[in-house]
């Protein structure tokens, strides 16, 4: 039983503080005026009464009434109902006499008062029984105001004396002793809430998304805040929400009704649920973080700070549904042609208990299963209870949803599993509903008729909740007149008597005293589990269904593991990796291995031991912190128990090797693993002891089912009260020594999970979890303890330990705090409690030591099934300078190797290593997927093309673990991105890279590879085991003897020379003078001997007599001005100069200059005698003086002047040098040139737009077409208007160029004859640099012309390439979609740079062939300058398209006029900074471009091409070091030591080795080699016509480049003998080939081969006789077996096909063969006259055998004289049949010979032509040949007999006959 009410308060206007501003109520009386024992008095009533505070009015109010709610310390609620009513104040004076006189006054007449004030009845009680209290301060107020006869004493008395029962349905009538009769009904089952109508009107203030909202809202823990201008209706609202969020329970801050004066509680920071009246909407609108509720308006607010997360789906789209069924059933029938007359709406009482009714289900459907989650882990004294939160939402699948987790992480929550965990309780609806209606709510969804029925039958159980009874008896309470407040002659409420009311009320008391203690029978019973959660999620069973077949790999590669058949199981375990991304897969591996640890196979051999330990890793890896599947958990007694020995003594378990997980890192998940442990502990405790009682019972029942914990916990509760006192002593320690030996074997456990294998390494700081530790760790239970042992294990393990301690510590706190934690929420005392916290360093601290000597011996083991290290081949004279690092090769973003765009099995990644050596960097390995293994991987680049190295952190598939690693990018487009095995020691990583680097930059050329070639530096360090350091001893002693060879060879180098060595002259040798300066005498036969003087000499610009004298009549002459390299360093010794000029004014005009290069010639057209000239940009003075304009007024002769005169006469030299310069005015009218032959020319390129389009176009005007004049555009601005002369000079210059009939101009009068337009042309057109030519304005009387052009700088070209680079060799696969392939290409910009030379090469072209000379002077006069001007030499002259001229070019303009290779490919340390610019590579480029456009006109191949390209920056060859002759002279380099040609394999110069390669194999020759004669190239420049070089995109992985051929053909030649015998029989091996891992061109025949082996074929299958190429063939063939293998001498290899000496017309005779697909040659050359030679076979290519030798020539003996040839059926003699025979007609012995085959070398027969008479046409006889045609036969008569012939058609015939008769009539 319960009292009704608890305190009765009357509270009135304090007058007193009238004055102030605000007014204050005050308790005028209270009773009882002592507290209740069991209920103190609520403080701060008076303010809850006048919520919006206290005030007096003008006018009389009605009375209201509401219910406030207050919570009390131990929150408790208070229900405040207030009834308030008003009362005339009086004037001040009256009111200063005394409370008895009032009273008499009060008799007497009373004046009507201005002013009201409030005063309120209330009634404080710990029930909500809102109409009782209504009715009963409602009836006071009538006694009162109507003036009743009952006494308010008696009544108060009553009303605080009445008891009712608090629940179990009663029905109690009571009445309060005027008269008056109340019946109270109380609901069945208190725990259900009381809700009345308020949900349902709720509902029709916001509607039904706003609730929801409302509701997650509460539920998530955000504020919420109602509005309304009725109280009663804010308390509605807030009972309304708190009774839809049932079975949760509110428990953050809950005020229904917020007075005024505590309007700051708004922020605050906790959640909670506020009512405030509508009038202080203002002071609302400030409140950033709350859910503002209006429920006069209807609307819910919610700020933009705040995210409310809502139902999971589809419960959210259920619950709308249901509800909207509830509240608007007219929804369904609005549509119906005949809706129902009448759809019965139930009452507003029915409706709120259907809506609470959806939300109950909606609980039930969230909530279901959740029993089979929590964790008992105290049963006695009380039940402890926790609830395993991440397996949960596991379960459910719903660990991504963010309401879930919310809900599962609120106080509300944990509320709920205290309040419903225990197992042993009373039940009520939710309990039922979320045990037995699971089920049901499942098989319903979707039949909405159904799931309204069953909300129906709740909302029925509801309602009787909440009205037992139907209303019988009526009630009976009076009700004041209507209107009595507004009666003018109130009295006002009377003082009651405190003594009167006091007395009934202790009466009351001491009567409840003596009477029997009403016992609640309360039924206990055990909580229903209700279907486990696996049960309910059935539905997702389709997803298993697929996964079967996983399973069973899974469970095959286990079985094969531990049976020990490793190659199955290495088979296999790529798929099981692949599949452990599933759920099941990964709970079926826990199983698996589980069954095996029971079968005792927990101990393992090394490789089982690797399987198992990966096959665990990659199936934490997937695993999240939380750990929901319960993986973690399933694996974590699995790791404590396979293990392998490492030693006697030492085991390895496999923890040290899973622990890079986050999950190991979580308390959270630490904590559940412990109650799940315990709670298995304490099942297994009870069910012993009642294992011992029920022995033979058991026996009889036969096997029981498996008790649950909670079913053991329930039945425990309900014996524990019967139990007698020592055995509940002895059951509560039982278990508290269960936990507390579970917290020490956790201890341990963590231990095992944290402590890392190498103690020695802070691994812990990485893991998430454990860097927090210290911040959280102050929370400590037993600080004071942790932290002193702490300290102490510090100051013991001393200075050696400091670090391993530093993990250490950082162990122990965190198992420190997990022990605190979970040892005060399971009631472990607190000795035990202080002896593990003592026990916590000394387990880790054992646990460490052990790990030691594990960690020893684990880096003792020979790593596990790594492949072996597979050595490269090196080239003689390339040594390892680091053996191989272990490495794993990742695939970067091209796809090909990684099984990407073209699928098959992705090659990488591969295991291998990588190698340093003096010359590459080099990985070779085999790909880690098991389809490929047996491939080899080779990818290399010279260390001198390094352009990038970056670190790099990447997952190496197989171990999921993070590696350091390197990613390396080279400027031969290859990119190594290498992740370090967990076997290399970081200090060996770092080692590699210092000296990667040492040996890219090294400090002077001399330390690149292509002078320490052959030097054997010792090997710098061997790979070490990771625990030593690298000894630095070692290193320094290389270094120092590196340097004093270094020094020694500079040394002499300084002293000798020797001459040219590519000639092989006899060598004469200089003594060189003490100065650093180079001798005359021995320079000039040096500087005669170099390339340029070559070409010079062939061009016939100028010669070089021995006695120096120049020819006169030569316009050209060489200077040999520069020999000392004094006035230009970076050009070559010898220049060719106009004749006139002489040495001294050129040392003036070279100073107007960049860097002194001033114009020199280096072509000349052969046929217009056109000169192309190159020079450095003008310096700025230079440029005025050049282009002085008419206008300014001379200066006198200034230095400048005097320069700029001498640059004029060197132009006009240049100009008068050219045979049709002659015309009297000095204009250059071409008179020497017919205008014909200019037509002519321009007729003849069809493939170009005409000149002054093209000028345009590389000027960057438009093109207008040919011409049209257009004026404007960029030539206008340049040419200033200075130039308006009486010449015709204004016209538009393009035009002009074109040699347009411009009829129509009559600008300025100017004179339109056409002639003298068309002739009007310059005679030196000078390409310039825009930005240097600004300003300069062109004198009409000079003859030059100056095109100003844009280019780009070398800055450009560095940005373009490295964007191209990127492009073609990605680093990673790109994410980003639009940054495709060709986006990124087209973005660097590469092709319009291409486009740019190439533009500007052509028009220098078509300027030259139409006889005017061209001056390139652009930049420095090295780099774009040196690009056009090779291009077009290589364009106009066919000499530079063959190989001995392309290679002639290449030394002239790129070696010897000083491109700046060293700088550009920033060779040594100096140029690190510059970085790698490839100009050389961009001239390549524009080759391979006009290659592809004209693939006949060049005699080497794209091969070449790329062979430059790969070595120009590989520093293998010497050729291309250095930046001018001037440096390579200085290094002795041009012309090398006498004693230094070691071994013929180290070659020195590119070309040397170019020649040789040539001479063994045709790799650079091109078959389609048919040039036209003097055939000038146009190539296409336009973008569309370029192609991406292959050079960029093509690797081969089975070889590396093939650049280094002798590395590519690897095996030493003795292998090759064994293999030649079979070398003749046809190799069919079928090879299937990858695009990026085979050699293409190696593998395919090539194009002879093909055809060759094809006509073989045709004629085997027309049954012919081979063909007379076959004989040649074979014998070849027959002879190369036989032949010895010996180089001969140089002299006999004269005669080898591509060798220089030979004549063009005598090379195209030759064939160049190559055998199929091997790559080997078989030259044969057809002349008759040179003796046969052969050269050793290049050796093997591709690793099968060749056959690459090159042959004797077969040659006929005279006698063997063979005019025509052929195979004729012969008819034997009489009855002979008809046989084939070969037979030759010999013309000089006048004779027919015949043979068996044409193989056959004695005679068969001769027919004499002498005695044959006639050929006539024969028939067929008996015998002959079926097929052949009847007119094929013919029978030749002779002397003696008829020969009978048949051919093998009517041709063959004819021909045959033909020849017989014309050798008869020669006759």
């Amino acid at each position: 039983m319960a009292r009704l009410a608890d305190y009765f308060v009357l509270v009135g206007y304090e007058l007193d503080k009238r004055g102030s501003r605000d007014g204050q109520g005050q308790i005028l009386q209270r009773f009882p005026e002592k507290d209740w024992e069991d209920n103190p008095f609520p403080q701060g009533i008076e303010l809850f009464c006048q919520p919006s505070g206290w005030q007096l009015f003008t006018e009389r109010n009605p009375p209201t009434f509401f219910v406030a709610v207050l919570t009390d310390i131990s929150s408790e609620r208070h229900y405040c109902a207030c009834f308030t009513f008003w009362e005339a104040v009086e004037s001040a004076q009256s009111h200063s006499r005394n409370g008895e006189e009032e009273e008499e006054a009060s008799a007497s007449h009373v004046q009507p008062a201005q002013l009201f004030a409030p005063k309120s009845l209330v009634l404080v009680s710990r029930l909500d029984h809102t109409e009782v209290f209504r009715n009963s301060l409602g009836l006071i107020y009538t006694i009162y105001v109507d003036g009743l006869s009952a006494s308010l004493e008696n009544v108060i008395g009553n009303l605080l004396t009445c008891t009712i029962p608090i629940t179990g349905g009663a029905q109690r009538t009571i009445s309060l002793g005027a008269g008056d009769r109340q019946v109270i009904q109380t609901p069945i089952n208190d725990s259900l809430p009381v809700s009345s109508c308020s949900v349902a009107l709720l509902f029709r203030q916001l509607g039904i998304t706003n609730v929801l909202c409302l509701f997650c809202a509460a539920l998530t823990e955000h504020k919420i805040l109602f509005l309304s201008s009725s109280y009663q209706r804010l308390t509605d609202a807030c009972r309304a929400l708190l009774a839809l969020m049932f079975p949760l329970k509110y428990s953050f801050t809950y005020v229904p009704i917020l007075p005024a004066q505590l309007l700051e509680v708004l922020s605050t920071p906790t959640p909670f649920i506020i009512g405030v009246s509508s009038i202080f909407h203002s002071e609302t609108q400030e409140l950033l973080d709350v859910v503002i509720a209006d429920l006069d308006g209807g609307t819910v607010t919610i700020p933009e700070c705040i995210h409310i997360s809502l139902l999971p789906e589809p419960l959210l789209h259920q619950t709308r549904e249901a509800l909207s069924m509830i509240l608007d059933p007219e929804l369904e029938v609005a549509d119906l042609a005949f809706p129902p007359s009448t759809v019965s709406a139930p009452s507003l009482k029915m409706q709120d208990k259907e809506i609470r009714a959806v939300f109950l289900r909606l609980f039930a459907q969230l909530l279901q299963g959740y029993r089979w989650c929590l964790h008992i882990i105290r049963i006695h004294p009380e039940p402890v209870i926790r609830f395993h939160k991440a397996a949960f939402l596991g379960q459910r699948g719903l660990v991504e949803d963010d309401f879930l987790t919310k809900v599962l992480e609120g106080m509300a929550f944990a509320g709920f599993v205290t309040e419903r965990g225990a197992p042993y309780r009373a039940i009520d609806l939710f309990d039922e509903l979320v045990a037995y209606e699971v089920k049901r709510m499942r098989a319903e969804e979707g039949s909405k008729q159904k799931i309204l029925q069953h909300i129906k039958e709740l909302a029925e159980q509801l309602y009787k909740n909440e009205n037992p009874y139907p209303a019988v008896t009526m009630h009976k309470v009076q009700k004041p007149t209507e209107g009595c407040y507004l009666r003018l002659h109130q009295r006002p409420f009377p003082r009651l008597d405190e003594g009167t009311v006091q007395w009934i009320i202790d009466q009351a008391t001491a009567k409840l005293q003596t009477a029997p203690p009403a016992v609640k029978a309360e039924k206990k019973c055990m909580v229903p589990s209700g279907p486990p959660i696996a049960a309910i999620m059935e539905r997702n069973g389709s997803a298993l269904a697929n996964s079967a077949r996983r399973l069973e790999v899974v469970r095959n590669c286990i079985s094969y593991v531990f049976e020990n058949k490793m190659l199955e199981a290495k088979k296999l375990l790529p798929a099981v990796l692949r599949a452990m991304k599933g759920r099941a897969a990964r709970h079926c591996l826990t199983q698996e291995l589980n069954l095996h640890v029971q079968q005792n196979r927990a101990v393992l051999d090394h490789q089982q031991f690797d399987f198992i330990v990966r096959m665990m890793n990659c199936c934490l890896q997937d695993c999240t912190a939380m750990d929901e599947h319960g993986i973690a958990a399933a694996l974590l007694p699995l790791v404590t128990a396979f293990c392998r020995k490492l030693s006697p003594g030492i085991t390895q378990f496999a923890y040290s090797c899973v622990q890079e997980h986050v999950v190991w890192t979580n308390i959270q998940f630490w904590e559940a693993m412990f109650y799940c442990d315990v709670q298995n502990h304490i099942r297994a405790l009870y069910l012993e002891s009642n294992g011992e009682n029920h022995v033979d019972e058991e026996g009889k029942e036969g096997p029981q089912e498996e008790k649950s914990a909670l079913e053991i916990a329930s039945e425990q509760r309900r014996l524990w009260p019967t139990m007698s006192r020592e055995k509940q002593q002895e059951l509560i320690q039982k278990e508290e020594s269960t936990v507390f030996s579970q917290a020490i074997h956790y201890a341990n456990r963590m231990s095992y999970l944290l402590l890392p294998l190498d103690t020695s390494k802070n691994r812990l700081l990485r893991s998430s979890g454990l860097g927090d530790v210290e911040s959280v760790s102050n929370s400590f239970v037993t600080n004071s303890i942790a932290g002193s042992v702490a300290e102490s294990y510090d100051t013991e393990s001393g200075f050696e330990d400091a670090e391993s301690s530093d993990v250490a510590n950082y162990v122990v706190r965190f198992i420190n705090r997990f022990v605190d934690k979970v040892c005060t929420e399971s009631g472990v005392t607190n000795e035990h409690l202080k002896g593990l916290h003592i026990m916590i360093p000394d387990i880790v601290q054992m646990h460490i030591e052990t790990l030691d000597a594990v960690h020893r011996e684990s880096k003792r083991l020979p790593p596990i099934q790594k492949p072996k290290l597979l050595r490269p081949s090196l080239l003689v004279g390339e040594e390892c300078v680091m053996e191989g690092l272990r490495v794993y090769l990742m695939p970067d973003g091209r796809e090909e190797a990684a099984g990407g765009n073209i699928g098959g099995p992705p090659l990488l990644p591969a295991e291998g290593a990588i190698f340093l050596t003096t010359y590459r960097i080099v990985f070779k390995g085999t790909p880690s997927d098991p389809l490929v293994g047996e491939q080899v991987v080779i990818r290399s680049f010279p260390i001198a093309s390094l352009t990038k190295e970056k670190k790099i952190s990447t997952t190496v598939q197989t171990d999921q673990f993070i590696q350091e690693g390197l990613q390396l990018r080279s400027c031969t487009f290859q990119l190594l991105r290498i992740a370090f095995d967990v076997e290399v020691a970081s200090e060996s990583a770092e080692v590699f890279r210092k000296h990667l680097h040492k040996l890219r930059y090294p400090q002077h050329v001399r330390g690149t590879f292509a002078f320490t070639v052959g030097q054997s530096p010792k090997q710098a360090m061997q790979p070490k085991a990771k625990e030593k350091n690298p000894s630095l001893r070692t290193l320094s002693k290389n270094l120092v003897k590196n340097a004093k060879k270094t020094i020694g060879r500079q040394y002499v180098t300084r002293k000798k020379y020797t001459p040219p060595a590519w000639e092989h002259r006899s060598s004469q040798h200089f003594q060189e003078d003490d100065e650093d300066e180079i001798s005359d005498k021995m320079t000039m036969s040096h500087l005669v001997e170099r390339a340029c003087c070559r070409d010079y000499q062939r061009m016939g610009l100028g010669t070089l007599s021995n006695s120096l004298t120049r020819s006169k009549n030569e316009p050209f002459r060489i200077s040999t001005v520069n020999r000392m390299y004094a006035i230009c360093r970076s050009y070559p010794g010898l220049l060719i100069v106009p004749q006139s000029i002489q040495d001294n004014t050129i040392q003036r005009i070279s100073r107007c200059y960049r860097q002194n290069r001033f114009p020199v010639v280096c072509w000349r057209n052969s046929r217009t005698k056109a000169v192309l000239l190159r020079s450095g940009g003008l310096h700025g003075k230079g440029v005025v003086g050049l282009f002085k304009s008419q206008n300014t007024p001379a200066a006198g002769p200034s230095q400048t002047d005097s320069t700029s005169l001498e640059q004029e006469k060197y132009l006009q030299a240049v100009i008068n040098s050219m045979p049709h310069y002659a015309d009297a005015s000095g204009r250059n009218t071409l008179s020497g040139f017919t205008s014909a032959h200019m037509s002519s020319a321009d007729s003849s390129d069809k493939r170009q737009p005409k000149l002054g389009s093209l000028m345009k176009q590389v000027m960057g005007g438009k093109d207008d077409g040919p011409g049209t004049i257009s004026r404007g555009g960029k030539w206008g601005s340049i040419r200033a208007s200075g130039r308006m002369s009486n010449y015709v000079l204004n016209m538009e210059i393009g035009s002009r160029l074109a040699g347009k009939d411009l009829l129509s101009a009559q600008h300025n009068g100017a004179p339109s004859e056409a002639s003298f337009l068309r002739q009007h042309r310059a005679s030196l057109y000078i390409i310039g640099d825009k930005s240097q030519l600004k300003g300069a304005k062109p004198d009409p009387l000079q003859h030059w012309e100056v095109v100003p052009i844009e280019v780009f700088d070398v800055r450009q070209v560095k940005a373009s390439f490295k964007k191209l680079i990127k492009a073609c060799v990605p680093g990673s696969p790109s994410t980003d979609p639009s940054l495709t392939y060709l986006r990124t290409l087209e973005e660097s910009e590469w092709l319009s740079q291409i486009h740019k030379i190439l533009q500007i090469s052509v028009l220098v072209v078509e300027l030259l062939d139409t006889g005017s000379s061209v001056l390139v002077s652009l930049e420095d006069g090295w780099d774009i300058t040196t690009q056009v001007v090779s291009l077009v030499q290589l364009l106009s002259d066919p000499y530079y398209r063959t190989m001995e001229g392309f290679r002639l070019l290449v030394e002239k303009e790129w070696l010897s006029f000083g491109h700046r290779f060293s700088h550009r490919g920033a060779q040594t340390l100096a140029a690190q900074s510059s970085g790698f610019a490839p100009v050389f590579l961009q001239f390549l480029d524009c080759v391979h471009q006009i290659h592809l456009q004209f693939p006949m006109e060049f005699e080497f191949t794209q091969y070449y091409l790329k062979f430059l390209s790969y070595h120009y920056v590989s520093n293998r060859f010497r050729t291309f070091l250095l930046d001018s002759d001037y440096e390579r002279i200085e290094l002795g380099l041009l012309y090398e030591e006498k004693g230094e040609r070691k071994s013929q394999q180290v070659y020195k110069s590119i070309w040397d080795y170019i020649d040789r390669l040539n001479k063994k194999t045709p790799v650079f020759f091109n078959y389609m080699y048919a040039p036209e004669d003097g055939e000038v190239l146009r190539p296409y420049s336009n973008i569309s016509n370029l192609k991406v070089w292959d050079y960029y995109t093509q690797e081969v992985l089975s070889e590396g480049p093939s650049y280094d051929w002798e590395l590519v053909q690897g095996q030493p030649e003795q292998v090759e003998e064994v293999d030649r015998q079979d070398s003749s029989a046809p190799q069919t091996k079928r090879k299937i080939i990858w695009p990026c891992y085979d050699n293409r061109s190696r593998v395919e025949p090539d194009a002879i081969s093909k055809l060759l082996e094809e006509l073989h074929n045709l004629e085997a299958e027309l049954g012919q006789v081979p063909e007379c190429w076959k004989d040649v063939w074979d014998k070849v063939k027959a002879s190369q077996r036989t032949e010895t293998r010996q180089e001969v001498s140089r002299m006999a290899s004269s005669s080898l096909l591509m060798s220089s000496s030979l004549l063009p017309h005598r090379r195209s005779l030759g064939v160049y063969l190559q055998e199929s697909g091997v790559g080997s040659t078989l030259n044969l050359s057809l002349d008759s006259d040179t003796s046969s030679t052969s050269t050793p076979s290049s050796g093997k290519q591709g690793g099968r055998k060749s056959t690459s030798n090159l042959y004797s020539q077969f040659q006929m003996s005279e006698s063997e004289n063979r005019s025509y040839e052929g195979t004729l059926y012969k008819k034997g003699a009489f009855m002979k049949p008809w046989k084939p025979r070969w037979f030759v007609l010999d013309k000089t012995k006048h004779q027919l010979r015949y043979y068996d085959n044409r193989n056959d070398t004695e005679c068969k027969g001769v027919i004499d032509l002498a005695e044959v008479e006639s050929i006539t046409p024969g028939t067929p006889t008996m015998g002959a040949p079926k097929t052949v045609e009847e007119k094929a036969f013919f029978d030749l008569k002779t002397t003696k007999r008829v020969y009978n012939f048949c051919a093998q058609d009517v041709q063959l015939a004819q021909q045959w006959i033909d020849r017989i008769q014309s050798c008869l009539s020669d006759a």
